[in-house]
C-alpha cells in the first residue's frame, strides 16, 4: 500500500484560510470504528475551544443527532431535506446545549434517500450544492457518514474538502482501510479534486493486547505524520455518554476518553492553524462541565420525556424465580414392545 500511496495527491494536510472554514467528512465503510463518537466529541471539543462548529448527520441511524441531545423522532426537517428536498441549510440547523456547537439532525427518511437520488441529475453533488455557503458561517463542518460506501457517503466525500478516517485497532478495520482510500482517490480524480485526507485517528486502543500496538504501528508506517499522535482508548465512559444525550467531553471531562478527544481537538486545531481559544475576558476560566445535572436513561437522551411504568406490571412479571417453584414430574416410561 505504501508504494501506491506515495503518489496519491489525496494525502495532504492544508490549513484553513483566515476567515474561512472547512467541511470535514468522517468516514469508514466498516461499522463500529467510532465514527460517530469521533464526530460528536471532536466537534464538541473544538466548540469548547471557541470554534463555531457544525455537525451534519447523514447517517439514517441518527446516532450523532442523539449524541448531542436531539430527539430524532421529533425532527421535522433533517439532512434528508438538504439532499433530496433542496431545503436551505439555515432552516434545518439546530442549536445544542453547548455554545458554538450546532447540528443538522438526521431522520429515518435518509434510509430511502439513496433510492430517490438514483434518478437525479448530478446526484453525487446534491449535498455539496446544499453546503455551498456553510464554510462562511462555521469554521469546521463535520459530516457523520453511514458505515458504507453508498451514494450518501459519496455525496459527503464530494461535499467535503477533508477526510478524517477513524481506524479501530483491529485487523478487519485495517483490512478495509485500503478499500476506503481507493474509493476516496477515485472521487478525488473524477468528482472532487479538492478532497484530501486530513488525518487518521486510531480508536478503541487496548494497551493490554499486542494486536492494538501492531495495528497502530502498521498504520503509522503507511501514513506517517497523517496519523494523529493522540490515540483514543477503549473506555466505558465513551459508550455511556450517548445515553446522557451529550458528548463525553462535557459529561466527564476527566475521563480518559474525554482527555483523548480534547488532545485530538488541539492537534486538529494546530493542523488547521485555527486561532486558539481566547482565555481572557469573559471567556476566561469558563468551566467545561455542564451547569446542569446529567441524567442517564430515557429522560437523559434529549427526548425530554420518561416512559411511565406500565400499569399492573407486578401481575405480569413474576417477582420470584419461576424455576424454584416448578416441580418436574418423573418422566413416564415407554412400554417395551
Amino acid at each position: 500500500m505504501s508504494e501506491v500511496t506515495k503518489d496519491w495527491k489525496l494525502l495532504e494536510v492544508r490549513r484553513i484560510p483566515t476567515g474561512g472554514g472547512r467541511i470535514v467528512c468522517v468516514a469508514n465503510q466498516k461499522g463500529g470504528v467510532a465514527k460517530t463518537t469521533t464526530t460528536v466529541n471532536l466537534a464538541a471539543a473544538l466548540a469548547l475551544r471557541g470554534h463555531r462548529t457544525l455537525i451534519i448527520d447523514v447517517d439514517p441511524q441518527s446516532n450523532a443527532t442523539t449524541g448531542v441531545g436531539i430527539d430524532h423522532r421529533s425532527v421535522e426537517r433533517s439532512s434528508y431535506d438538504l439532499m433530496v428536498g433542496d431545503a436551505p441549510l439555515a432552516e434545518i440547523v439546530q442549536s445544542t446545549q453547548l455554545d458554538n456547537l450546532f447540528c443538522v439532525p438526521a431522520s429515518l427518511d435518509l434510509a430511502g434517500a439513496e433510492v430517490e437520488l438514483v434518478g437525479s441529475l448530478a446526484r453525487e453533488h446534491k449535498l455539496a450544492e446544499a453546503l455551498a455557503s456553510a464554510t462562511s458561517d462555521y469554521q469546521v463542518v463535520f459530516l457523520d457518514c453511514p458505515p458504507s460506501l453508498g451514494l450518501i457517503t459519496i455525496n459527503a466525500m464530494v461535499a467535503a474538502q477533508d477526510l478524517i478516517v477513524p481506524v479501530q485497532c483491529e485487523y478487519y478495520a485495517l483490512e478495509g482501510l485500503g478499500q476506503l482510500l481507493n474509493t476516496a482517490e477515485r472521487i478525488r480524480r473524477s468528482l472532487n479534486a479538492e478532497l484530501r485526507i486530513a488525518g487518521v485517528v486510531l480508536t478503541m486502543y487496548d494497551a493490554r493486547t499486542k494486536l492494538s500496538s501492531q495495528v497502530a504501528d502498521e498504520v503509522r508506517a503507511h501514513f506517517g505524520d497523517l496519523v494523529f499522535k493522540t490515540v483514543v482508548p477503549r473506555s466505558v465512559r465513551l459508550s455511556e455518554a450517548p445515553s446522557f444525550g451529550e458528548p463525553v467531553v462535557t459529561l466527564d471531562p476527566s475521563s480518559r476518553g474525554s482527555i483523548s478527544y480534547k488532545l485530538l481537538a488541539a492537534e486538529l486545531e494546530e493542523r488547521y492553524a485555527l486561532a486558539k481559544r481566547n482565555t481572557s475576558g469573559a471567556d476566561a476560566g469558563r468551566p467545561m462541565e455542564p451547569e446542569r445535572e446529567a441524567t442517564p436513561g430515557p429522560g437523559g437522551r434529549g427526548y425530554g420525556t420518561v416512559t411511565p411504568e406500565p400499569a399492573d406490571l407486578h401481575l405480569d412479571w413474576p417477582r420470584t424465580e419461576p424455576w424454584t417453584e416448578v416441580h418436574l414430574e418423573e418422566p413416564s416410561r415407554v412400554k417395551e414392545s
